[in-house]
């Protein structure tokens, strides 16, 4: 059915190389399949300290390394030493299990820790003595791991038995359980005879689905929500969401209801935790709404609508505050579900940068959601608001921002922090999604489908991958991802890419026996990502769809079923869905032949107008579906090798000169002043002639014309139009012992404290201000959790946009940063601001809302 040079998939098998799993049954899989990662475990491993789990060490790119023969220790290396070149020859491979103890002189820290109370790292950043917590090692040879802020958790935590200030630790590199290395067989052990069953001429698609099938009542817990995997308890939004609107809808309705209500609070969307504290550097709690109105379209649940309609009405209220006020008309906030910042974002960004960016996906999710909420008005028989025009203006800001014409598909998100570009990596969430939505019309989504590049086993979150960053959602390709690629290239009418895509679903899930919630792009193994789970809810939902949403053609509308299949040629022949249960009615669908155009449909030997199922049919009916019999591949599709973009260049400023050292492979730099390209140029290094106020990036650009990350905005001539404002002018500065502010003091915010801050702000001239904070918040840490600070800013009582605070690292209160800016129009002399907490100010976390307030920075543009 598909044949590359990677692989092939058969009717009734898999073959990869030397490995092969073969269908011997609807209900027994085996498969020889032994991931290669253990025996290809270099002898070079790379890795970096870290202090109080962060990337403080040295520079991205800048690693310790060590060339391992029969030692079993290293030698000591220096904290913050280049070690030197790494060794161009190949180095060979480790044995398994094999155990090492990496040693590191720490004296260089501890020095400084006892001199000034303080460590100051090579970007600036500073470590208190006082929030110190320990010395980690990173890197990306297993059990390593370049997941900073897991490395207490992973282990890796380094000691000092002797107090000579050289820390240590012993691992056991190359883990191996001889388990994963022997043969194995799926068989079927739940009872899934009330499941929907499917039969085909593909033995694999049908073996496969019933393994779906069963995980599925796998990860059903005793509270009746779904668990997200075998290694993911509980329930997450984006998961949930996802998985039910790929398949659970339809396929465990009331299980999706309970799963979804289990992330509603305060009658509104949970946001999971996530970078920063969750919501609003995390904005794409609205996929809920899509999972929402899903579960209405399958059930016809009014009551169900009713209770949706007002938690997502909250919600998006509250949105539209905090994450909706952007010039462009899109809203703010992280790349949905792609929550890991350095997997997608360049490392210099750190969680107020997140907050500020606007992602394709993330947009794509906003503007069905107020779509949604459109419909649900009106079948409620409510007034629908403005939401569709707000979801215009969101379509509308897409396609103004993100649109690339030269590639015929939407740059992943736009970012920076006074000036915003676009970073023209695609996204294949956000793409399929935008496609599926209609944010893309009929001409860019069938550009999307044949102009975006796929690799040889699928397609990947993003392209091109990011150097020295390890696969997860970088150099990853994910099942669920794929599953909704898939169904955007049945809905653009592309064959290539849909059997393309099909055959990368099937291959994993036969080989693995399991379908795992990602796997390398690189390899195709599912051993070798950060973190891997098998058993996970949306890559089965993802499994399932292609069934029921690709094969059978089932699209589920407020009123009733349009059925609209599309069957590559290879999967030729019938295929039956028995027992479907759709509200009140029981069908049994049989869909004949192959194509994406039906010639005829019946129902119970009937002609069905406009291929649709009236919502209100009842009872046993059978509806029988024949295909043209034509093609469809006339688009193709643009199947790329993975490719990798180079660094970004680390941009500094003397006077008016900006330096960077060249980066290998780079064929050109681009010089962004304020945004936009102004200079194109093959060497390194770039004079400022113009003495405005101007902000300035690089990016370095490879053979291939890929365009690596911009370097960290430098601000040229901030200092003589800055103006700085300490806040404990305006309040009583609090009593705790935290170090490292400006002035005499800080000022405490939380749900109790100080929640209006009135500030006064002299300015000598009328104009455009960016105006940001210093702050610190020691809540948690900065990847995860709930208690990202949020405040509303107020300029002489018209109100300016929310302030996000988010989490700097847990107990951390002297580590300092700014906050996000917003540009404000100032008068010439006094301004009042007012920074107060509102009600659409509410974290996730609740109870927990609290920063301090160092001071106030303005910069006249």
């Amino acid at each position: 059915m598909y044949q590359s040079d990677e692989f092939t998939v058969y009717t009734d098998k898999v073959v990869q190389g030397k490995y092969e799993a073969t269908v011997v049954s609807p209900t027994e899989v085996r498969s020889n399949y032994v991931s290669a990662a253990s025996q290809q475990y270099s002898r070079l491993v790379k890795f970096k300290v870290s202090i109080n789990e962060k990337d403080n060490e040295m520079l991205p790119g800048q690693d310790h390394w060590v060339l391992i023969g029969d030692e079993h220790e290293s030698d000591i290396k220096t904290f913050g030493q280049n070690d030197g070149a790494v060794p161009a020859k190949d180095p060979g491979f480790l044995p398994p299990n094999y155990e090492y103890t990496f040693r590191i002189n720490m004296a260089p820290v501890l020095r400084q820790f006892a001199a000034q109370g303080y460590f100051e790292a090579f970007d600036g950043s500073k470590v208190a003595k006082a929030d110190f917590k320990g010395f980690y090692l990173a890197g990306g040879s297993e059990p390593l791991t370049w997941d900073f802020v897991n490395l207490d958790e992973q282990g890796l935590k380094l000691t000092d038995e002797d107090n000579d200030s050289v820390y240590s630790i012993k691992l056991k590199l190359n883990p191996l359980n001889p388990e994963d290395t022997a043969a194995k067989t799926w068989k079927l052990s739940k009872d899934i005879s009330a499941k929907p069953s499917y039969t085909s001429e593909q033995p694999i698609v049908d073996a496969l689905f019933n393994l779906s099938l069963e995980e599925a009542l796998k990860n059903i817990e005793p509270d009746t929500t779904f668990r997200t995997g075998a290694k993911w308890g509980g329930v997450w939004t984006r998961d949930i969401s996802y998985s039910i609107l790929l398949a659970f809808a339809y396929h465990e309705p009331e299980v999706a209801k309970h799963s979804l209500m289990k992330k509603v609070k305060r009658r509104r969307i949970i946001q999971d935790t996530g970078s920063g504290g969750a919501w609003p550097v995390s904005s794409d709690r609205t996929t809920w709404a899509l999972a929402a109105w899903e579960i209405y379209k399958a059930t016809g649940d009014t009551a169900w609508l009713r209770n949706a309609y007002e938690i997502i009405n909250n919600s998006l209220q509250d949105d539209a505050k905090v994450v909706g006020l952007t010039t462009s008309g899109m809203y703010s906030g992280e790349s949905s579900f792609l929550d890991w910042r350095e997997q997608t974002y360049p490392r210099w960004m750190d969680n107020k940068d997140i907050y500020m960016s606007e992602n394709l996906g993330t947009n794509a999710v906003h503007f069905q959601a107020h779509n949604i909420l459109s419909l649900m008005a009106k079948e409620l028989g409510m007034d629908v608001g403005n939401h569709a025009a707000t979801a215009l203006n969101i379509r509308t800001g897409i396609d103004n921002v993100l649109w690339m014409a030269d590639k015929g598909y939407y740059a992943q998100y736009s970012y920076g922090r006074a000036f915003a570009n676009v970073s023209p990596r695609f996204e294949a969430l956000g793409e399929a999604l935008a496609v599926l939505f209609d944010v893309a019309d009929k001409e860019k989504a069938k550009s999307i489908i044949s102009k975006s590049p796929i690799t040889p086993y699928g397609v990947t979150c993003i392209y091109p991958q990011i150097p020295n960053i390890p696969p997860y959602h970088n150099n990853g390709i994910w099942p669920f991802v794929q599953s909704f690629w898939n169904l955007a290239a049945a809905k653009a009418g592309n064959e290539q890419a849909l059997s393309h895509g099909l055959a990368a679903i099937y291959r994993a899930g036969a080989l693995f026996l399991t379908n795992y919630e990602n796997f390398v792009a690189e390899t195709g193994d599912y051993a070798g990502t950060e973190i891997n789970s098998d058993r996970m809810l949306w890559s089965m939902a993802g499994n399932l769809a292609m069934v029921h949403r690709v094969f059978m053609g089932i699209h589920l509308e407020a009123n009733g079923i349009r059925f609209q299949p599309a069957v590559p040629a290879a999967y030729k022949g019938s295929k039956t869905l028995r027992n479907f249960k759709y509200r009140n009615a029981m069908l049994d669908i049989t869909v004949n032949g192959t194509g994406n155009v039906i010639e005829s449909i019946t129902l119970d030997g009937k002609p069905l107008a406009n291929a649709f199922l009236p919502g209100n049919t009842i009872g046993k009916h059978q509806v029988v579906i024949n295909m043209n019999n034509q093609s469809f591949d006339k688009d193709g599709i643009n199947l790329q090798p993975v490719h990798f973009s180079l660094p970004d260049p680390q941009v500094t400023l003397n006077g008016n000169q900006l330096s960077w050292k060249a980066i290998k492979g780079a064929r050109k730099y681009w010089v962004y002043k304020n945004g936009s390209v102004v200079s194109k140029q093959a060497d390194p290094g770039f004079v400022i002639s113009d003495n405005s106020l101007a902000e300035y990036k690089v990016s370095s650009i490879d053979e291939k014309g890929y365009e690596s990350f911009t370097s960290e905005p430098v601000l040229f001539g901030r200092q003589q139009q800055q103006l700085q404002v300490e806040l404990e002018q305006f309040a009583a500065p609090s009593s705790l012992s935290y170090t490292g502010f400006a002035g005499k003091g800080f000022v405490a915010i939380s749900n109790t404290e100080n929640t209006t801050l009135n500030i006064t702000v002299q300015v000598p001239t009328a104009g455009r201000y960016l105006v940001d904070f210093r702050y610190a918040n020691g809540s948690g840490p900065w990847n995860t959790d709930n208690k990202c600070a949020i405040r509303s800013l107020y300029v002489n009582t018209q109100y300016a946009g929310s302030f996000v605070f988010p989490q700097r690292g847990k107990d951390e209160w002297s580590e300092w940063g700014y906050s996000n800016a917003r540009y404000l129009n100032l008068n010439a002399g006094t301004n009042n601001l007012q920074l107060k907490l509102e009600p659409w100010n509410i974290n996730m976390n609740v109870d927990v809302n609290t920063a301090m307030l160092d001071a106030l920075r303005l910069v006249k543009m």
